[in-house]
């Protein structure tokens, strides 16, 4: 009997390892089907999850409701499955560098519970040879056994949108690989009894790797065009998004937008591309002046609100700003890389006072990972500048009356996105 169908018939256990904003939808996908293991390290997580809560804030409550899932932090309990799906996150270092803790963590604590003829699947997005140059060895290591002899590794990477209720994860093609025909065959036999749009078997696990690795890639580098653009039709005085409108009515135009480009995937995955590339001794030219543009949007935003304030005639260092938006993507609690952070930093550099305010993160963990607090709600406060920076549900039911009433006399609107731009009339208005 194959390994999906004793999965299935719940003869086996599925457990996913690392319960974020990838693993716990995949956890409780599998748990209509399987029996499933939700293993985290984190304790008060665990506990959250155990009474229906998405830590994440992703996921309803209901979406707990008729599924056979144990979600637990000990290591014995995980002893009990036999195909592991590994989804804990891999971020960058302050150096850019790949950081691979999490995920070398991770190998470990399945490799101390490895058995002959388990299956080991990672979804966290890494550079090409990772899976099986960086990880293996920690399965093989823990483990006693001998990576494709007792036991097979795949890879089927996460393509999981925070916040996208309609691309969800059962309507996304996945793209699965093994170690081998075998494995390749067996692993998407598994992911197929759960996603409804189909897996893509590909040739190899390296490929895979690559293939997604190269989504993202290929968004930053499109985006980091419309930001230049963006730079050179500000000199130019013309607005970037009437631009891209009017080139828009061309069949073949791709349709990218000029804005803060952060978060966990956008923002870091080229990066384990271009790093795989400097130890082959290959300088991605067009990846790393792509990076090098997109992140240096926000501090380039603040300087123009800085000249556009100072030239109304007010005090840059007397001035006040709000930033609406602190999350790296509209309508998510996720402040993962989120470039807004910049944009503060820059306005602070000049002396402005900076309120933030954001309708879905939490000001502790803005505060820990950034250093400044979110005011609870925006007040009948006067502000030089308001910078919409993230394009929440809340922020779009706003009047150029509304931002009027927030403002100083000569006060300016600044709307990274461009979405206000047919409502204003009035008000001093600029946007990348």
């Amino acid at each position: 009997m194959k390994i999906s169908e004793r999965l299935s018939q719940k003869q086996e256990k599925l457990a996913v390892i690392g319960l974020g904003y990838v693993g716990l939808p995949i956890a409780l996908e599998f748990a209509k089907k399987s029996s499933v293991i939700g293993f985290d390290i984190n304790q008060e997580r665990v506990e959250m999850m155990r009474n229906g809560i998405d830590p994440s804030k992703e996921l309803p409550k209901e979406d707990f409701e008729d599924r056979d899932i144990h979600f637990t932090t000990d290591l014995e309990e995980l002893k009990e499955a036999t195909f592991f799906i590994v989804a804990v996150p891999t971020p960058i270092d302050e150096h850019h560098l790949p950081d691979l803790k999490p995920l070398l963590g991770a190998s470990t604590t399945v490799g101390k519970v490895l058995k002959k003829g388990d299956y080991v699947v990672y979804e966290s997005t890494v550079y090409p040879g990772c899976t099986e140059e960086d990880c293996v060895p920690v399965l093989e290591k823990l483990s006693g056994l001998k990576f494709k002899v007792d036991f097979k590794v795949g890879y089927s990477p996460e393509r999981i949108n925070p916040g996208d209720k309609e691309h969800t994860l059962t309507k996304i093609v996945k793209v699965a690989a093994g170690c081998d025909e075998e494995s390749a065959t067996e692993i998407v036999n598994v992911y197929q009894t759960v996603i409804e749009a189909g897996v893509h078997k590909a040739s190899s696990i390296k490929v895979a790797e690559a293939a997604k690795i190269i989504e993202n890639t290929q968004r930053d580098v499109n985006i980091a065009l419309m930001n230049e653009l963006s730079l050179i039709f500000n000199k130019l005085g013309i607005n970037t998004y009437e631009v891209l409108e009017a080139a828009g009515t061309k069949w073949n135009f791709l349709n990218f937008f000029p804005g803060l480009v952060g978060g966990h995937c956008i923002g870091v995955d080229p990066y384990y591309l271009t790093y795989k590339a400097r130890e082959l001794g290959f300088h991605a030219k067009i990846i790393n002046s792509g990076r090098a543009m997109n992140d240096s949007m926000g501090p380039y935003a603040a300087r123009q609100v800085v000249k556009k304030v100072i030239a109304t005639g007010k005090d840059i260092a007397k001035s006040t700003v709000l930033v609406m938006g602190a999350t790296f993507k509209e309508n998510v609690s996720d402040i993962r890389n989120s470039k807004v952070s910049s944009v503060v930093e820059e306005l602070k550099s000049f002396g402005v006072s900076v309120d933030v305010h954001d309708a879905f993160a939490s000001s502790d963990e803005v505060k820990e990972e950034y250093g400044f607090e979110l005011i609870p709600q925006i007040i009948d406060k006067k502000y030089d500048a308001i910078i919409v920076a993230v394009n929440h549900r809340q922020y779009l039911e706003y009047t150029e009356k509304d931002f009027k009433n927030l403002m100083t006399e000569n006060g300016l609107l600044v709307d990274l996105k461009g979405v206000f731009r047919d409502k204003i009339k009035d008000l001093n208005y600029w946007s990348l």
